[in-house]
């Protein structure tokens, strides 16, 4: 059954932001007293705060200042990280060859709704984008499927003829959960096996590589 539509993950699958999310969220840990190695960090971004904060934190912790740490990490990945974001390159021409051959595009991130902008003009596929939703459409993050859920609701397509794509394992746990296959991108720095073990059928290392074997893809097929 060829694919009607594709819902693409932002962060780590169409911009280079993870490493950035991470030291945002390193340092935040830090200004509230805790601290945590990056690599700990940087293995649960793909996850809302929601979810990734109560990797770290106690629920009291959470009760007192969950939400002040996630403001202060906020404002400072806007005001220090957001700037150094850069689109994969070729992820508008993807986008462009993939409504050449009819498949309806959105963007499901965790992302808040303005860092979403920015990622859309960061990639210059604002407008090639069918429907998106972000951190604002949905009650809980990946792993969980809402952000997913909303996604394909608004496409108004059946899940077997479309496919997710991301770069993290959370990713694919969230498509799998909803019923939809999951691509997994390797740009976002998670290990293939990673990938592939949490649910992915096919592994790409970019948009690039995506665009130029598109032809024998899921997508392409």
């Amino acid at each position: 059954m060829p694919a009607d539509a594709a819902i693409f993950d932002v962060d780590g699958t169409l911009v280079d932001s993870v490493d950035l999310h991470a030291r945002a969220w390193q340092e935040a840990f830090a200004y509230f007293g805790r601290r945590v190695p990056f690599e700990d960090v940087r293995a649960q971004i793909g996850k809302g705060g929601d979810q990734l904060l109560p990797v770290f934190f106690s629920q009291d912790d959470l009760a007192r200042r969950g939400e002040a740490i996630e403001q202060y990490r906020s404002d400072l990945y806007q005001r220090r990280y957001l700037k150094r974001v850069r689109a994969f390159p070729q992820t508008r021409e993807l986008f462009e060859e993939l409504i050449r051959r009819k498949v309806r595009i959105a963007l499901a991130s965790s992302a808040k709704g303005e860092e979403l902008e920015t990622y859309k003009q960061l990639a210059r596929i604002d407008d090639l984008i069918d429907a998106e939703t972000s951190a604002d459409d949905a009650e809980r993050s990946k792993p969980h499927p809402d952000i997913f859920e909303a996604a394909l609701k608004r496409l108004d397509t059946d899940k077997q003829q479309t496919f997710a794509v991301g770069d993290t394992p959370w990713d694919a746990i969230a498509a799998h959960r909803l019923g939809v296959r999951c691509i997994g991108m390797l740009c976002g720095g998670f290990a293939e096996h990673d990938l592939l073990e949490a649910g992915c059928i096919a592994i790409y290392r970019d948009p690039a590589d995506l665009l130029a074997r598109l032809d024998d893809s899921p997508l392409g097929r």
